[in-house]
């Protein structure tokens, strides 16, 4: 995205590599958004975080046409909005794509309940069909009994939960945050995040979030784009970003942050080289360990539930018993999730 007079033209400049700075310098136009390629899945959550003036409210806009991108794509569902006509891309924008902004947007004369139905009105959905959704949503948000309170009534958190239930009554697949909690204060941001993260769980959106913050990108992202001067610096999961920064820029960002609330279990975890069921035999046991130069073993009962595990000492020292596997297994056995941290586990 070129911002500027004759845009198109000065595009050619952006091709030969020069900075963000000099291409200002040269063309007198201001070079947003380069070369900036990525894909989001279904259900998944891709953060792009940058500093100010780094873009990347520039590019949340071009996805949803509120600023048209000089030159590019944007693909949803295989199909280019940017060669949608004005009609298909109100009908998207009303039933496939919302966006939640940093400073709320709510109408001020309009009660909660009527700012949350909005987007269903506007859409043509009878009057009490979408007031009975936009109580659902409000449930779901935690404003349950606060539907015909007005925005000046509410504080800046309950505002953006408005915002929140707004966009999610239309329910989208598709949901835009451009920096939603940057206004609120530290505590109500954080109530707010993990407000968002309970909410996507049960609903699996497809959500791009914007933020400045680093450690809300780390919370809040599958993934994380660092962006600066218009670019993608690095891509990645947020261990990716702690573990393996990309430059200087990058590190920076990463070297205060406690690797314990980064990494998961799924970052650290290995193959599990030898699983044996409860009614297996020792000898065949205690021969294939030594030939896999394995330490432990994985015990499954008759049905494949996971039971523990025993260590190739503690079952050479018990096989002359006649005690089953299931009696030796580790009763320190623990088993987490693939996505809790370190810190959770600690």
């Amino acid at each position: 995205k070129v911002y500027g007079e004759h845009s198109e033209k000065a595009l050619e400049y952006s091709d030969s590599g020069i900075s963000q700075e000099e291409f200002q310098k040269t063309t007198g136009h201001v070079l947003a958004v380069k070369d900036i390629s990525f894909d989001v899945s279904k259900g998944e959550t891709f953060v792009v975080m940058g500093l100010s003036g780094s873009g990347k409210s520039t590019l949340v806009r071009c996805i949803s046409r509120l600023v048209e991108p000089t030159r590019g794509m944007v693909l949803v569902d295989g199909e280019n909005i940017l060669e949608m006509s004005d009609k298909d891309l109100i009908e998207m924008r009303r039933h496939k794509m919302s966006m939640v902004f940093q400073h709320f947007g709510l109408f001020p004369h309009r009660s909660v309940i009527h700012n949350v139905s909005y987007g269903l009105e506007i859409r043509g959905v009878q009057k009490s069909a979408r007031l009975e959704k936009a109580r659902e949503v409000l449930e779901l948000v935690g404003l349950g009994g606060w539907e015909e309170y007005f925005p000046e009534e509410l504080s800046g958190g309950m505002q953006q939960r408005v915002g929140l239930a707004r966009a999610l009554a239309v329910d989208p697949e598709i949901l835009l945050f451009d920096e939603p909690f940057s206004a609120l204060d530290p505590l109500i941001r954080r109530e707010m995040q993990d407000e968002l993260l309970r909410i996507q769980e049960l609903m699996q959106k497809t959500i791009i979030f914007i933020t400045h913050d680093f450690l809300e990108a780390l919370k809040m992202g599958d993934r994380i784009a660092i962006m600066k001067g218009g670019e993608f610096i690095q891509t990645g999961r947020p261990e990716d970003l702690v573990l393996r920064p990309a430059d200087d820029y990058v590190r920076k960002f990463t070297e205060d942050v406690p690797r314990a609330k980064v990494l998961t279990t799924k970052a650290i975890m290995k193959p599990c080289e030898m699983i044996v069921n409860e009614t297996d035999q020792y000898p065949g046991i205690e021969s294939k360990l030594l030939e896999k130069n394995c330490e432990f073993v994985f015990v499954l009962d008759r049905t494949g539930a996971f039971l523990g595990i025993i260590s190739r000492q503690h079952l050479h020292e018990s096989r002359d018993s006649n005690l089953g596997l299931s009696n030796l297994v580790s009763n320190r056995s623990y088993v987490a999730s693939s996505t809790s941290t370190m810190d959770d586990l600690l």
